[in-house]
């Protein structure tokens, strides 16, 4: 059981994350032996689509998992939650929780469950990749029906910037995004355009913290 309680940061495309990768990686590389991503949030404030905020008013737990890079399960195990309008999650301190246990991993925002992965017949079967990808060998089949979330793993605080595969290019933005995802200059794109975003990190007040992601403290117990 852990938890995390930080304050989510403000700014243009700042993309904080606290997670976890696994100390060894048993079952292959990425996404084979497993991702665990606690909480993931936008710095934008006003970053819109269909009419939702998934700037600083959104944060997402997710669990990465898949033979290979190009087939994952991921959005069989993804939760979202909201904050109130006005009151995002860069406003305050919230508590990120994981319950881990030898059946299920279940995430809580603040105390409230946004999501339970249960293990049921395994992680091969919840992703469907027999039918997704027949022939493909199950890199889990000697490992607990838990697998590969059955070893050890680390947590990983880090702050981001920009990317090609988490703000979408349909969702409005007030300044406008400098780039695209599919472009090969992507991220030529997104600097040659930091006067339309850097202002938004409001560096010269107080430290930058508002574009901090802040963290008071990470515990872990055993159940």
């Amino acid at each position: 059981y852990g938890r995390v309680s930080a304050r989510m940061p403000a700014g243009d495309w700042l993309w904080p994350a606290i997670w976890l990768m696994p100390k060894d990686n048993v079952y292959g590389s990425w996404p084979a032996s497993g991702e665990i991503d606690l909480v993931e949030s936008r710095g934008n404030r006003n970053l819109m689509e269909n009419g939702v905020n998934i700037g600083v008013e959104q944060v997402g737990n997710t669990l990465h998992f898949g033979p290979y890079p190009g087939l994952n399960g991921y959005e069989t195990a993804h939760f979202r939650r909201n904050s109130g309008i006005g009151n995002g999650f860069n406003r305050g301190f919230h508590r990120y929780q994981l319950e881990w246990t030898p059946d299920s991993i279940k995430f809580y925002v603040d105390g409230i469950l946004t999501g339970t992965v249960d293990a049921s017949t395994g992680f091969w079967d919840r992703g469907n990749f027999a039918a997704r990808a027949p022939g493909t060998d199950n890199p889990w089949r000697y490992g607990s029906r838990m697998a590969p979330f059955d070893q050890e793993f680390y947590l990983i605080l880090n702050l981001a910037v920009g990317g090609t595969n988490f703000f979408p290019d349909n969702a409005s933005n007030p300044g406008g995004k400098p780039w695209h995802n599919q472009s090969p200059q992507a991220a030529t794109d997104f600097w040659n355009g930091r006067n339309q975003w850097l202002n938004t990190w409001n560096l010269n007040v107080d430290f930058s913290r508002e574009a901090s992601l802040q963290v008071d403290y990470v515990r872990v117990w055993a159940l």
